[in-house]
């Protein structure tokens, strides 16, 4: 995980993010924070040379408008065809037909290398509610070819055979509105340098442990810029010294 968190900053690499206008602002200041480039460019007839440019792409259904849905799938099929990782936040597959819809048809058609949403969502795009959740997570990633991330209170991350838990985070995080997408957009950023599996567990457990480190004395407004500040600051003893996580199976 240390080497691909100095691979970012050495590297700089172009992130490609298409996200909602909600959280768009501190998604770019994400991943400068980390050290990357971010280029949130959403309009269909550009992002296909965008796409090209980056060294990962984020998409997110977040607030989802029709030329955001045909950027995704333009952006997406670039990404596919050139071999650069993606990672897609499916924001609200479990309650609403069009975002289920547009989830479904982008993991097929795209082949995403990350699926990110909370529990609810990865269970709603799992069609599976009786399994544990370690369990369900697990055979849906074997089911869609990727890494999928159920984030929480425990994120919950596996690559089809392996099922991690990371412990990080308070309940501060979702207080702030975008932390779901901050985390969408640190993958990409990961993803840009190391493999699925890696990007997950580093970006988790750096959202979570910066959710820790952040002064929440001073009310949730300070709370927000100070968790931007964390993620600046962030030092790989600091990693190595919070970082919580499980192999469950």
């Amino acid at each position: 995980m240390k080497k691909a968190k100095e691979a970012v900053i050495s590297q700089a690499p172009l992130i490609h993010c298409i996200t909602n206008p909600i959280s768009i602002n501190d998604c770019a200041n994400v991943v400068l924070a980390l050290g990357a480039k971010p280029i949130m460019a959403e309009h269909p007839k550009e992002v296909h040379e965008i796409t090209a440019l980056a060294k990962a792409l984020a998409v997110n259904l977040g607030n989802i408008t029709d030329a955001r849905a045909e950027s995704i799938f333009i952006s997406g099929g670039v990404a596919k065809n050139a071999q650069i990782p993606c990672v897609i936040d499916v924001v609200g597959a479990a309650c609403s037909a069009l975002r289920m819809e547009l989830a479904q048809r982008f993991i097929r058609e795209c082949a995403p290398c990350v699926i990110k949403g909370n529990l609810s969502e990865i269970k709603a795009l799992a069609g599976q509610k009786l399994q544990k959740t370690g369990q369900l997570v697990c055979s849906y990633a074997k089911k869609a070819h990727a890494v999928a991330m159920a984030s929480g209170a425990v994120d919950i991350i596996s690559d089809g055979s392996q099922v991690w838990f990371v412990k990080n985070g308070v309940a501060e995080l979702s207080k702030v509105t975008g932390t779901g997408c901050m985390l969408n957009v640190i993958t990409a950023t990961y993803l840009s340098v190391t493999d699925p599996l890696t990007a997950c567990l580093l970006s988790a457990g750096t959202l979570g442990i910066c959710g820790e480190l952040a002064d929440k004395s001073r009310g949730m407004g300070t709370y927000h810029i100070e968790l931007i500040n964390q993620l600046s600051t962030l030092s790989d003893a600091q990693l190595e010294q919070y970082l919580q996580i499980q192999r469950a199976l």
